[in-house]
């Protein structure tokens, strides 16, 4: 049975594109037709490299977003100033580390407004012309299925803070009231919703150090009862969700385990999970699927991350598939796909991965399913 190939969604984007955004968020005079024009062609072009390296699930590399979670402030009311930025705990206990990263401009820089008042949506316009987009460059280049991220409530609420709503709790829902038109409009469309969720992982060591793993669970949970509100009435089967520890290149020595956070995926209301498994912080914990085999439900199927984000080695195809057979076994062929770490180009105008070595990263990914399959 032949394993399918997808990623987690974001992509390299050209400076031209990198140039509007950018126009964009400091509010500096620009073309709007030739905004747009721009990420038609850039949509495009992203899905022919796909296509071309044999990935089989596409996305439009979430082209026209400023970031994977930010990009709310600009299709929902509710937000301004600036958020507090936390850098993760780990380069905290590695001081020296950090600062080479700032100096060396190894951090984003882009506004994180706080939520400052009720959280409304300005319309789907904008998400219009990206499904717009996205599904011209299907058809112009002979992709069959493909798949549009969006922001969770919960990782909306790790990045832009509340600073409005009385309790976390009265922020998630209404974030995730705000959100669910988004969802439906994705899924309508006839395209498959990813969810990413970093907060389901990463907001361990950004926002919640004080707490115990066990009071973060719950802190997750309740992110993940959350989403799974906006998603009521969506067909799981349309679904992805991406747990992340973030991507960047770190010493990650504060990650919670994927063992603590087991259940918590596991509970999401999405058919498809993609987690990390390639690099060298999580490389090892296959084995908790392994172990947990039959605690992973019949509907899941597992998308484990078998080409590392963040660094700029092309994975041997042969590694590919050894990481692949780890987990066929485990559920079947017909529930494993391949896929990325993380996105490649989560920010941007910024990755750590060159732009060509990306893709050949996909090729290697779409290299090692054929072998495994």
């Amino acid at each position: 049975m032949t394993i399918l190939t997808t990623h987690v969604g974001s992509l390299p984007r050209v400076q031209e594109v990198v140039d509007f955004i950018f126009a964009r968020e400091n509010e500096t005079p620009y073309d709007a037709d030739a905004f747009d024009a721009a990420m038609t062609k850039a949509v495009s072009d992203t899905v022919a490299k796909q296509i071309a390296a044999g990935v089989g699930i596409v996305s439009d590399g979430e082209t026209s977003k400023i970031s994977y979670a930010t990009y709310v402030k600009d299709r929902y009311t509710g937000f301004g100033g600036d958020s507090p930025r936390n850098a993760p705990a780990d380069l905290k206990q590695f001081p020296g580390f950090l600062k080479r990263l700032a100096d060396e401009g190894g951090t984003p820089q882009y506004a994180r407004p706080m939520c400052v008042g009720e959280v409304t949506s300005k319309g789907q316009g904008e998400l219009e012309k990206d499904i717009a987009n996205l599904k011209a460059a299907m058809a112009e280049h002979g992709a069959e299925r493909g798949f549009m991220n969006a922001a969770s409530p919960g990782v909306i609420s790790l990045f832009l803070q509340n600073d409005f709503y009385k309790t976390r709790e009265a922020y998630l829902a209404a974030l995730a009231d705000a959100m669910k038109t988004e969802y439906e409009t994705i899924v309508a469309s006839g395209l498959d919703l990813q969810l990413d969720c970093p907060d389901l992982a990463l907001s361990r060591h950004m926002l919640f150090n004080d707490l115990s793993d066990a009071e973060f669970v719950k802190i997750a949970n309740m992110h993940v009862e959350a989403l799974n509100h906006a998603l009521a009435d969506i067909p799981q089967d349309k679904v992805r969700i991406h747990i992340c520890w973030g991507n960047y290149e770190g010493p990650h020595v504060c990650d919670v385990p994927m063992a603590t956070m087991f259940d918590t995926l596991m509970s999401a209301k999405a058919r498809y999970l993609l987690f990390e498994t390639s690099n060298p912080r999580h490389g090892h914990e296959w084995t908790v699927f392994r172990d947990r085999k039959n605690d992973i439900p019949e509907d899941k199927i597992l998308v484990p991350g078998v080409v590392d984000t963040t660094t700029n080695f092309v994975e041997h195809p042969e590694l590919v598939a050894q990481r692949i057979d780890r987990f066929t076994p485990l559920v079947g062929h017909d529930r494993v796909i391949a896929g990325s770490d993380c996105g490649f180009g989560t920010f941007a105008g910024f990755g750590a991965v060159d732009p060509d070595i990306a893709f050949a990263k996909l090729k290697a990914l779409s290299d090692g399913a054929a072998l495994a399959s």
